[in-house]
């Protein structure tokens, strides 16, 4: 009795690891070997300085965002770097979903919840198969971006305009990374718009 019980134990702990697994993005437990970013948040264009005090709701850009039927690029731009600014640093963790450690695929559905309040599905498998392709040069801040690297997994961040994206990356943790990246050039795979101008005008008009 006592082998069958470590037994079903030990089966119990191995879905629950193989589970894990599947939810996460880029990664094998092996650290790729990422250039390092030579572009950081505080240089990018209308990126506020990290000094700023708290912002009140009217200066706030994911408000702003949500009270205009047909917000500009630049509004979206705004309010993703937002986003970064509330993740930035956060360190990599496959399968995680928090402050302490977090994978590409939670942060990219994390960030449409909190930015357009839009589901997204939890792994990179689902992502890929929201809203439709779209050609590279066709990018748009709030597009997703879609990497093959080295490994088993996917990856995926989100578009923020002037070539760069977010996302959390297996070395660095969270980041804004630029798609002409030797790196990141090698290994796009494709981009998706699952955010329609339609679906934020529809979405604001109910907030």
């Amino acid at each position: 009795m006592g082998a069958l019980t470590l037994s079903a134990k030990f089966s119990t702990a191995a879905l629950c690891v193989a589970v894990l697994m599947l939810s996460g993005c880029a990664g094998s437990g092996q650290r790729h070997a990422e250039p390092p970013e030579d572009y950081f948040a505080r240089q990018l264009p209308g990126m506020p300085g990290s000094g700023n005090a708290l912002m009140s709701p009217v200066d706030n850009p994911v408000a702003q965002l949500r009270s205009l039927q047909t917000p500009p690029p630049a509004l979206i731009r705004q309010a993703l770097l937002e986003q970064h600014k509330s993740w930035a640093g956060t360190p990599y963790r496959l399968g995680g979903e928090s402050a302490r450690g977090i994978d590409c695929s939670a942060l990219v559905q994390q960030v449409y919840q909190d930015t357009f309040d839009l589901e997204l599905p939890r792994s990179t498998y689902g992502q890929v198969k929201e809203g439709r392709e779209i050609d590279r040069q066709a990018l748009q801040a709030g597009d997703l971006v879609f990497f093959r690297p080295p490994g088993p997994y996917q990856h995926v961040g989100v578009y923020i305009g002037d070539g760069r994206f977010l996302h959390a990356s297996t070395s660095q943790g969270v980041t804004i990374s630029r798609l002409d990246n030797r790196y990141w050039q090698r290994y796009y795979w494709q981009s998706r718009r699952t955010l329609e101008t339609t679906h934020v005008a529809q979405l604001s008009r109910t907030l």
